[in-house]
């Protein structure tokens, strides 16, 4: 019951999770895209800010520092970005896959669904903690 009221709220228990991110100033990637609700199924247009590993969403395109973040997504619990015109059978459709969920996203053209999707990618691998230091093997070194 809880997690239906923050979503009828509008609420998230994402909404502070931005680890002194200053989302406001210089981020990697900016543009509206139209998301899926969460909990209730439909379709709104969101302004989204890519920056130092974190997908935050607003109402609204001004973003100052006292902006509230309808969301975020840290990438490094991102596992795929891809197109998703077939799935949701919608133009300029993508999918971001979580480990617990797959969000959805429609961008306003072709070339925006590609640039989002190679900036959601390379921002994955760069903070991805997958393969860690200690886990790299340098074959080239002689032991």
């Amino acid at each position: 019951m809880a997690n239906l009221w923050r979503a009828v709220s509008g609420q998230t228990n994402q909404l502070d999770d931005h680890d002194g991110v200053e989302f406001w100033s210089n981020p990697e990637r900016t543009g509206w895209l139209t998301k899926q609700g969460q909990y209730i199924k439909t379709w709104r247009r969101r302004w989204f800010v890519l920056k130092q590993g974190k997908l935050f969403w607003f109402k609204e395109s001004t973003v100052t520092r006292a902006s509230r973040t309808r969301g975020v997504i840290p990438v490094a619990s991102c596992l795929t970005v891809k197109g998703a015109e077939d799935v949701l059978n919608k133009q300029y459709a993508f999918e971001l896959s979580l480990r617990t969920e797959t969000m959805y996203f429609i961008a306003d053209s072709e070339k925006e669904k590609e640039d989002w999707i190679n900036s959601i990618g390379r921002s994955i691998v760069q903070h991805s903690r997958s393969v860690t230091d200690s886990e790299i093997v340098d074959y080239d070194s002689k032991r």
